[in-house]
């Protein structure tokens, strides 16, 4: 796959500019503020635990339901002034629903008769990219629930979209159906479009992002390339002293060395290269030998819980929000 941060930006406004969105029902907050921008060619996860307001800004993206403040522009559009702003995009939002007792391609037609243009004539097409060509002609009330996540997906593209809004997609999919999903929008991707996708699947998100946004209690507190912000993290490494004790101390006064913990029986701490060769000679000069050092890989799980359930801060050195 090309990574879609290499992908050339198009001239013009971004996809998806949200400034200061807000979203209150009575006393209940549930969007706070939320900024992001989702450039030309992203692939755009938008994470946050249940309840921090994912799918709400969502359906203030696409102008299901006016926002108490702040603005949404697609491609320059507010979807609250005009029908047309929502020309180029198409996704759902919570599960797709289609017609139980009709088949795939007799649902995709009444949808493609609201759409107009040349709709209709992109079904087969749609049918191939989802790979549900084949049951087509089987009614939807017999499809597994992965196919009719597809099937929403193909009744999206029947709008030849440049932007792909898509909430939870690959949510109560079997592990083969999260594949053919993640396969599905990687495919769809690699064609040009870019894709916003809400999700609580953060291997699946690592695997298919270049960019993510995380939400907490309905405000973001990271916005921007996952790669920049494992680099914000630092470097986690696990280490085993013949005086673990001690070695503990000393990687507490060390300066540079973050987040000092242990974990499953072993010292866990942060810090960069530089760092790491200082603490080295301080733990032998404090007589506690090394059995073991090793860098461990952070993933975006480890960094999604930091920033939703600890404090809010990656590590010492990294603030929570790191705009772009």
């Amino acid at each position: 796959m090309t990574n879609p941060a290499d992908a050339p930006t198009s001239p013009g406004p971004a996809p998806v500019e949200v400034r200061g969105l807000v979203k209150r029902y009575g006393e209940l907050t549930a969007v706070a503020g939320v900024d992001l921008t989702v450039e030309a060619g992203d692939v755009y996860g938008y994470l946050g635990p249940n309840g921090a307001g994912k799918t709400t800004c969502l359906r203030m993206m696409l102008g299901l339901i006016r926002p108490t403040e702040g603005t949404v522009r697609l491609f320059g559009r507010d979807p609250l002034e005009s029908v047309h702003a929502l020309d180029g995009v198409a996704g759902f939002v919570e599960a797709p629903t289609f017609y139980p007792y009709l088949n795939g391609r007799r649902n995709l037609e009444l949808l493609a008769s609201f759409d107009g243009d040349d709709a209709r004539g992109r079904i087969d097409e749609a049918l191939e990219t989802v790979e549900l060509a084949d049951r087509a002609k089987d009614r939807v009330g017999g499809y597994s629930h992965g196919m009719r996540q597809r099937l929403g997906i193909a009744a999206a593209l029947l709008r030849d979209p440049q932007l792909l809004l898509l909430d939870e997609p690959a949510t109560g999919l079997d592990p083969a159906g999260m594949r053919d999903m993640r396969l599905l929008i990687r495919r769809l991707a690699d064609q040009g479009m870019t894709v916003l996708l809400s999700s609580h699947l953060l291997a699946e998100v690592e695997e298919l992002c270049n960019r993510v946004a995380i939400v907490r209690t309905g405000k973001i507190v990271y916005e921007g390339a996952i790669a920049e912000l494992k680099r914000s993290a630092g470097a986690t490494y696990r280490l085993s002293t013949t005086d673990d004790e001690r070695a503990m101390a000393v990687c507490r006064a060390q300066p540079g060395v973050g987040d000092v913990r242990v974990v499953h029986g072993r010292i866990s701490f942060t810090a960069d290269d530089g760092t790491v060769a200082e603490l080295s000679q301080a733990l032998i000069e404090a007589g506690a030998l090394i059995q073991m050092l090793a860098p461990q890989t952070v993933t975006l799980e480890d960094l999604f819980f930091s920033l939703t359930e600890g404090d809010g801060v990656v590590d010492e050195k990294a603030p929570a929000v790191a705009t772009r």
